[in-house]
């Protein structure tokens, strides 16, 4: 098998196999080059020890040197190198408490998670395939390196990636590993929070987004997502979840949001944050949650009068969400129409200010605000009315009276 190396790949391995060491491109770059995919990155496997690849490339960064690892630099792109090891013994269910380096590949592989991350290649030797890597991809299958309870008691998170892989893949869980998963999912409480997270995003925005049904029927959610149990879930819900993901384009906010919205805004901006979710995220996906089942009118006051609570940027994702379980055509049919006549849905588009107000005559404070917020209720009925000059005339009787 020919695979299609980039030339920085090339050339790091071409160096280290210069001065005597193996060197191979590994794991799932090397899956996603059989499947036709494009890696997101490139790992490189070798012989060569930490000390001795520092050596031999002048821009180097120390990732990981007690791990073997070492990222080498060229250009503007960075790809780490790894040392050939074995991992001792796992003591928190998630790192080897040490390591020891190999001079075989095969004793490197044999560590790995699953049979289709666990094949290595360079242009010289070719695919190097130990495990079964290749026959699981044309099965379409995800299934561990070796013992799947001694992979999942190694590193629990593994346990969701397994998962998460199915779902990026669209491929089926090998009958020994979905025992396995489902036996020791208790052991993801022993993983980070952001670990946690960074899977479970990578499994909401993949191509087959249902498969989240795996995480609640293997009981993995009752260890990562404990808040979504029978009490806000009744039955069927879980299904229409489910298939209402797929509905919506693969971004973080949306999908999130249709997991989350039986918890509510106020449970769901929890959850989010023991998961160590960013602000901009919890509060856009609360924001969305809130406005799931809202009504957001058809006629175009009534848009504009939503549109005004939800926020311009986010309604578009508002029409999204609801369209996952309703008709939302004359709504968006609506919405449209007033982006394309540059109506005014907030404050900051109207044409005035509250300086123009001061300018008229009025004290600063809270009176100005609220005559702004009442002269806005009426632009947001008759779109027509904002104008610098009108609205002045209304601020000047208003402010009289």
């Amino acid at each position: 098998m020919r695979l299609k190396l980039p030339p920085k790949v090339v050339r790091i391995i071409q160096v280290l196999q210069a001065h005597g060491y193996e060197a191979f491109a590994v794991g799932g770059c090397v899956r996603d080059m059989i499947l036709g995919r494009e890696p997101d990155d490139w790992d490189i496997t070798t012989s060569a020890r930490p000390r001795q690849v520092k050596e031999l490339f002048a821009r180097t960064v120390d990732t990981g040197l007690a791990h073997g690892t070492v990222t080498v630099l060229l250009g503007e792109d960075s790809y780490e190198v790894t040392t050939y090891r074995i991992d001792g013994r796992y003591e928190d269910h998630r790192h080897p408490a040490q390591v020891e380096f190999s001079a075989r590949l095969a004793e490197d592989l044999r560590r790995r998670d699953f049979t289709i991350n666990a094949m290595a290649y360079n242009r010289e030797q070719g695919l190097v395939d130990l495990f079964g890597g290749m026959g699981d991809l044309q099965k379409k299958r995800v299934c561990c390196v070796g013992d799947a309870r001694e992979r999942f008691r190694e590193d629990a998170l593994r346990i969701l990636r397994a998962v998460r892989f199915s779902a990026q893949l669209g491929f089926s869980i090998e009958a020994h590993t979905q025992e396995a998963l489902g036996e020791l999912a208790g052991d993801l409480a022993y993983v980070s929070a952001e670990r946690i997270q960074v899977e479970l995003v990578k499994l909401l925005v993949s191509a087959h987004p249902g498969s989240i049904l795996q995480v609640f029927e293997a009981g993995i959610a009752g260890v990562i997502l404990p808040e979504m149990d029978e009490s806000v879930l009744g039955p069927g819900d879980l299904e229409d979840i489910a298939a209402s993901l797929g509905r919506v384009p693969p971004e973080k906010t949306l999908r999130l949001a249709l997991l989350l919205h039986p918890l509510g805004e106020q449970k769901s901006g929890k959850l989010l944050r023991r998961l160590r979710f960013d602000n901009h995220t919890v509060d856009t996906v609360r924001r969305l949650v809130r406005w799931y089942g809202h009504p957001l009118g058809g006629t175009p006051a009534e848009v504009r009068r939503a549109a005004a609570c939800v926020g311009g940027e986010l309604f578009p994702k508002v029409l999204q969400i609801q369209g996952t379980y309703r008709d939302v055509s004359q709504t968006r049919a609506v919405w449209e129409g007033i982006l394309e006549r540059k109506e005014c849905i907030s404050l900051k588009t109207m044409r005035i200010t509250g300086d123009d107000l001061i300018r008229l005559g009025m004290e600063p404070g809270r009176a100005v605000g609220d005559l702004l917020r009442e002269l806005f209720q009426d632009v947001l009925e008759e779109p027509g009315h904002n104008k610098k000059e009108y609205l002045l005339e209304c601020a000047k009787r208003r402010a009289a009276q």
